[in-house]
């Protein structure tokens, strides 16, 4: 899934819950993946995700629930 997203190399990466079914260890390699792109090639990451440890390689986080925004952080 990952390679069929950035085949055409878009400025920004949609992730649905990128970790969702995978192992601890495969669902960190896909974290540093998306981490990277943006860090190393400026690509903007918008990540859904309900796993609250994901938020440590994230720099801005909108928590939404029942369809409402409660918060928004800009780190």
């Amino acid at each position: 899934a990952i390679a069929r997203a950035l085949v055409n190399d878009p400025p920004i990466v949609l992730a649905d819950e990128p970790t969702g079914n995978l192992d601890t260890r495969s669902g960190g390699e896909v974290i540093d993946i998306l981490h990277n792109l943006n860090q190393s090639e400026g690509r903007t990451i918008i990540m859904v995700t309900h796993d609250p440890s994901l938020l440590a390689v994230t720099t801005t986080q909108i928590r939404i629930r029942d369809g409402q925004i409660l918060d928004e952080t800009i780190e």
